[in-house]
């Protein structure tokens, strides 16, 4: 009799949570978002590559190498998973909601009664009495109007942010690592361009001593060279300067002290060049790529889902209470018998002075920020993309006429060159000719870093660097 009351109250309790208040969140639509249907810079048409790994496209190992180390042991990737399996842990609490609260209990006690007559030299023990106990208790709130369940709904979006929150911070480490990378090979580059335009000055002075000695020309060709020289060395230290703290940053980047790569990094390798062309698909496909877009869609929802949190407080509460005991004076005979009641508790808050209504509004209040910033999250990186668009484009017609301008100038400085050691020209030409042979040369290798980070850019910007396929959502429970 009294299992099929708990089992009937049970029921009537579990009917009663049919329904849920608050919104049924829907993520919005891309018309709601501001979404345009083509971007307005031009784009290579075409399904999105798969950029999980973008940076096998630069065809530089040791670049790869480095990013996969990163992705391993980077401390704020290590921070993020932290506070992801925080998230977890705080889900299966709130899962923890619907199921009753289970207690058991055990007393044993023994009572001596003295009766305190003596014979002679011997007392009289008493009577001892023995009695055991058992008891449980269980207590379950009923969620009547889905309070608990729209808790674990805003649980699961939570984690489901933290999760995107791990995907995001790896992404950026990634871009972090190859913008770093692109400095200390530009760097690398520049030295040895400007080491290589030392040599052919210190050239030149030796050509003008030779010439002076011969009386044909005087010690200003000799001060002007000399001059050019020391402004072309003052770049040397700020490069070298460069080199090592992008060295140092990627130490840091890979969990390391910041020396760590240095010996690695110390033999100068060419600056990656990547692909052509990336294809990128259409604006909406942003929504689905970028997890930082990802995170906040999954904060809205988490938002929406505490407004029938906190609408749920301003109905009544149903709570159920049981409990089961026996007790005997031996164990064996525990199971004779057995006694149990249930309580079923109903409350309701009937003045708080508006305390609960003003939740209500504050919730509402932060679902609407919630959607005001996942709406920035989406037109931050469609611009994202359309200033990385732009900046690969600049880069690129750039790159053609530096690469002109270096060609017409190694052919002007090899001319002056000649002319002047044939004497049919000053030193004035001379230097300005290797003056604009070096920015030619220091120009274009600038422009290849600049197009090589413009592409890390324009990955990042398209979501790249974390497994799109599985993304990390949780699995209903």
């Amino acid at each position: 009799m009294f299992r099929s009351r708990i089992i009937f109250c049970l029921c009537v309790g579990l009917s009663l949570q049919a329904c849920a208040v608050g919104p049924n969140y829907h993520p919005p639509v891309s018309k709601a978002l501001g979404v345009p249907d083509s971007y307005s810079s031009p784009a290579m048409p075409g399904v999105p590559e798969d950029a999980t790994h973008w940076w096998t496209r630069f065809n530089d190992p040791q670049l790869s190498a480095i990013i996969d180390l990163a992705l391993k042991e980077n401390l704020d990737i290590a921070q993020a998973v932290a506070r992801l399996r925080q998230a977890r842990e705080a889900l299966v609490q709130s899962n923890a909601g619907l199921f009753p609260t289970v207690r058991a209990s055990t007393n044993y006690s023994r009572n001596i009664n003295i009766q305190g007559r003596s014979f002679g030299n011997v007392t009289d023990a008493g009577i001892t009495n023995e009695n055991y106990a058992i008891g449980t208790d269980a207590s379950y709130q009923v969620d009547l109007f889905g309070g608990i369940r729209r808790g674990i709904e805003a649980g699961r979006a939570n984690q489901a942010s933290s999760a995107f929150s791990v995907a995001q911070i790896q992404s950026s480490i990634a871009s972090e690592v190859a913008r770093n990378y692109i400095i200390a090979r530009a760097a690398q580059a520049n030295l040895a361009i400007a080491r290589g335009s030392l040599a052919l000055q210190d050239d030149n002075l030796e050509i003008i001593g030779f010439r002076m000695q011969a009386g044909l020309v005087s010690s200003l060709d000799t001060e002007q060279t000399r001059s050019q020289r020391a402004q072309t060395a003052t770049q040397v230290p700020s490069l070298e300067q460069s080199f090592q703290q992008a060295a140092n940053r990627l130490g840091v980047l890979t969990g390391q002290a910041p020396g760590a790569l240095k010996t690695e990094l110390a033999a100068t390798k060419p600056i990656p060049r990547g692909p052509d062309a990336v294809p990128l698909g259409i604006p909406a496909d942003i929504i689905r790529l970028r997890p930082d877009v990802l995170v906040a869609e999954r904060n809205l929802a988490a938002a929406s889902a505490q407004i029938g949190v906190a609408q749920a407080q301003l109905y009544p509460a149903l709570n159920l209470t049981t409990s089961i005991t026996t007790n005997a004076g031996m164990v064996e005979r525990l199971t004779d018998i057995i006694t149990g009641r249930i309580f079923a508790n109903l409350a309701q808050t009937i003045f708080d002075a508006g305390r609960n209504r003003s939740i209500v509004r504050a919730r509402r209040a932060a679902a609407d920020g919630a959607f005001s910033a996942y709406k920035l999250s989406v037109l931050s990186a469609l611009e994202d993309v359309e200033n990385a668009l732009t900046a690969l484009r600049t880069a690129t017609a750039r790159e053609l006429e530096f690469n002109i301008a270096l060609d017409a100038s190694s052919n002007a400085a090899l001319l002056a060159r000649s002319q002047y050691r044939a004497g049919l020209t000053d030193i004035t030409t001379l230097n300005n000719s290797e003056t604009a042979l070096f920015t030619a040369q220091n120009g274009l290798s600038n422009v290849l870093a600049d197009r090589a980070q413009a592409l890390v850019q324009l990955y990042l910007a398209l979501g790249g660097g974390w497994d799109t396929s599985s993304p990390p959502v949780p699995p209903k429970r």
